[in-house]
């Protein structure tokens, strides 16, 4: 009987025991969609992006317009046209319309892999800047992802915000 009591009271110092450790711990939240939708470099990197594709966007869209063009001019001709003109501009429309999906394929995958890394160096740029406070504020731990509740006394995702736009 002493030792089931002697037992209880080692279970009961061992819960104790983290509770009053983890009263000393701090630890701090950041709203990982916030940060990355509110973040200045965010605006910057979908600005670079836009610059970059704008002549590709612009191209593809004078030749979607060509396109159009071509076949609402054969429909207006195709009245006045031989058949084999009129079979003729039809395999050309048709090839042209095959070339303008492949480079429209080509410039979603293009502009696709050239977000992800701009979104990775975001990412990149956000765990460095989360680190940087942490240790300048001392925080035990902070917690960036994954996180379903957290109160405003340990959100941190304002400073992180604070942070990135005086590094921009």
């Amino acid at each position: 009987m002493k030792k089931m009591k002697f037992i209880w009271l080692l279970c009961a110092m061992f819960i104790a025991a983290p509770m009053s450790y983890a009263a000393d711990l701090k630890i701090g939240v950041v709203n990982a969609g916030a940060v990355l939708d509110k973040s200045p470099q965010k605006a910057a990197a979908l600005a670079r992006l836009e610059k970059e594709f704008a002549s590709r966007s612009q191209s593809l869209e004078s030749k979607h317009k060509a396109l159009r063009a071509a076949q609402e001019k054969l429909n207006k001709d195709g009245a006045i046209l031989s058949a084999d003109q009129r079979r003729d501009r039809e395999r050309d429309i048709l090839s042209d319309q095959r070339e303008l999906q492949r480079l429209q394929d080509e410039y979603s995958e293009d502009l696709s892999i050239r977000r992800n890394e701009e979104l990775r160096k975001l990412e990149k740029d956000i765990a460095e800047t989360i680190i940087d406070l942490a240790k300048k504020e001392s925080f035990d731990m902070i917690l960036y992802q994954g996180v379903i509740f957290a109160s405003d006394k340990v959100d941190l995702t304002d400073k992180v915000l604070q942070m990135l736009k005086a590094k921009n």
